[in-house]
């Protein structure tokens, strides 16, 4: 995940570059507005909605792989604790304990269900 944010980048570069080819810019620009002022008053409440969409998304893949990698082994290593390490070691007591395997797919759930929420929420907002 170290990369996870080039993505969210290239869409907050395309959208402020469309939002710099409009009129309204143009015109903010001639009024004598400086590159700063267009940037922070025009531009950037205009392209912040899908940049909060793609960030909370981003945050619920990350959320995601995470767990899968503990679960497998290959992420964050005991005893540190990670939802995909609790998962791991439940599968020995599932029979006779399957609440230590309920709750933590419970709580990987109920995050990446509450960032994509938050992401539906932003996005119908704007």
């Amino acid at each position: 995940m170290a990369f996870g944010w080039v993505g969210v980048a290239r869409l907050a570069r395309a959208a402020a570059l469309g939002q710099l080819s409009l009129d309204y810019v143009a015109a903010a620009r001639v009024a004598g507005a400086s590159e700063a002022r267009v940037l922070v008053r025009h531009v950037l409440p205009n392209i912040a909605g899908p940049i909060a969409v793609a960030t909370a998304l981003s945050v619920a893949g990350a959320i995601l792989a995470e767990s899968t990698l503990s679960f497998l082994g290959l992420g964050i290593q005991p005893p540190a604790p990670s939802w995909g390490n609790m998962l791991s070691n439940a599968q020995e007591m599932v029979f006779s304990a399957p609440l230590t395997a309920v709750w933590p797919g419970l709580m990987i759930l109920l995050a990446v269900a509450g960032c994509t929420l938050v992401a539906d929420g932003v996005r119908r907002r704007g």
